[in-house]
């Protein structure tokens, strides 16, 4: 598993690659709050359960790292740890996945930029020789 971040004018993309599409839609989270705190200063004490449904997996990807900021800002936590499972019906993909952090820290955990949402701008979701990727450009 890995992620990446781009720079991409006033925004940023990020990537994360997985063996499955759960760990790649877990990495590209993982990169999307790399943006904002250092992730090894993060203690995953607590944890926030998310459920979504979309019509495809693209639409998924933004909807996961959307949600995410709303938990952030709800429960003013900052996360580093995360997990999704996915699955595709006859009529929808779903998303069940939970992300771990811990409320934000300021001295600890060396605050960046503020991410205030993904976008389908470069929304990729897809299975190459090397796993899966899911990249998107998120606005800063």
């Amino acid at each position: 598993m890995a992620f990446e971040v781009w720079e991409h004018i006033a925004d940023a993309g990020v990537r994360g690659t997985g063996e499955t599409l759960g760990e790649a839609f877990a990495e590209a989270a993982r990169a999307m709050f790399s943006l904002m705190v250092d992730l090894q200063a993060v203690h995953p004490e607590g944890r926030v359960d998310i459920a979504l449904t979309a019509d495809g997996p693209e639409a998924l990807l933004v909807g996961w790292l959307g949600e995410l900021l709303a938990q952030r800002d709800i429960h003013g936590l900052m996360f580093a740890r995360f997990e999704a499972d996915l699955r595709q019906s006859a009529d929808a993909w779903h998303l069940t996945g939970r992300a771990y952090g811990e409320p934000l820290d300021v001295e600890r955990h060396d605050p960046r930029v503020e991410v205030k949402a993904a976008t389908y701008h470069r929304v990729r979701v897809e299975h190459t020789n090397a796993g899966y990727v899911a990249e998107c450009v998120v606005d800063l």
